[in-house]
């Protein structure tokens, strides 16, 4: 066995990795937007994009941002990587960000909504929301909102939402968002992945027609595999499993793949309202498939958050 498993260990390393982005598309002049890069797969994500253009890392922790965008910068050569605050557990933090972005920036082109919590204890953001949804779907939808006008002017322009495998697991329960009757960390990260993907379609949907081509401006969900990164931080267990079984997780590398893919590769330029994994179309779920879910929670979501989006 010993003998099998060395032989074959380079194989297993590269069924794990998954896909690989081969677009060499050059971002000069463009603007991207990602959230979360401080770490993990959306650091990875902005020192693929660095290389290519001017990338703006929006994240809580400033000081790890700080760091993470002087290491890109070392590496890449490029200057043009800016670090600017962002909670997305906080609406008023979403909205200094996005005011203080348009008043100094007149160009969009890429907005990728990387940032993520998972398997945490239960608790609430600072505007009474479950920290799941609050994080993964509701500031990333506010944060969209904002920025859309701008990414419309910008346009051809690209939005990437970053789903999971686990939106299998999820559903939308409205009679209980936010897990006051009963909460499972686990399923309240589930519930916030298919969220995800609910709102990219919808999105996409709202979007088609509005534009002379539809290459102008897409929206599309993905699933980065299962990636060794901090993540798990809030689950012991999860962080002992994933220590054990580190040779079987993608790299933050590997796992940033289909991100980078969905933000630069030429064939998807028309492509809008899919779901991705390792590079390529994935299976969406037929609770992630429901138009009339996908509506209610486009329209309760404006409700908690206070605005129109029509």
């Amino acid at each position: 066995v010993p003998v099998f498993l060395f032989v074959a260990a380079p194989y297993i390393r590269r069924y794990v990795a998954g896909g690989r982005c081969k677009s060499t598309a050059r971002l000069e002049g463009k603007v991207v937007i990602i959230t979360g890069a401080n770490t993990g797969i959306g650091k990875e994500t902005a020192r693929d994009l660095a290389r290519r253009g001017k990338v703006i890392i929006a994240c809580r922790d400033i000081a790890k941002g700080e760091a993470a965008a002087s290491e890109i910068r070392a590496e890449t050569g490029n200057q043009q990587i800016i670090v600017k605050k962002l909670d997305l557990a906080d609406t008023k933090s979403i909205r200094e960000f996005a005011e203080k972005f348009l008043a100094e920036e007149k160009e969009l082109h890429i907005l990728i909504n990387n940032a993520g919590v998972m398997l945490c204890p239960y608790s609430k953001t600072a505007d009474g929301f479950e920290m799941h949804l609050g994080v993964n779907h509701l500031g990333h939808f506010l944060l969209t909102f904002l920025l859309l006008e701008r990414l419309k002017q910008s346009a051809p322009a690209r939005i990437v939402n970053v789903s999971s495998l686990a939106h299998h697991g999820g559903r939308i329960r409205f009679h209980d968002l936010h897990g006051e009757k009963s909460y499972n960390r686990g399923l309240a990260y589930c519930h916030s992945k298919l969220a995800n993907v609910l709102f990219t379609r919808e999105l996409a949907r709202r979007l088609q027609g509005k534009f002379q081509r539809q290459a102008e401006f897409t929206a599309n969900a993905l699933h980065p595999g299962s990636v060794s990164s901090e993540l798990v931080r809030h689950s012991f267990v999860m962080t002992w499993l994933w220590k054990i079984f580190s040779f079987f997780l993608k790299t933050p590398c590997e796992g940033a793949q289909t991100s980078i893919y969905c933000a630069v590769a030429e064939e998807l330029d028309s492509v809008t309202g899919q779901y991705f994994s390792d590079c390529q179309p994935a299976y969406v779920s037929p609770r992630g498939r429901d138009v009339e879910t996908a509506k209610k929670l486009w329209s309760v979501s404006c409700e908690l958050l206070g605005i129109q989006w029509d």
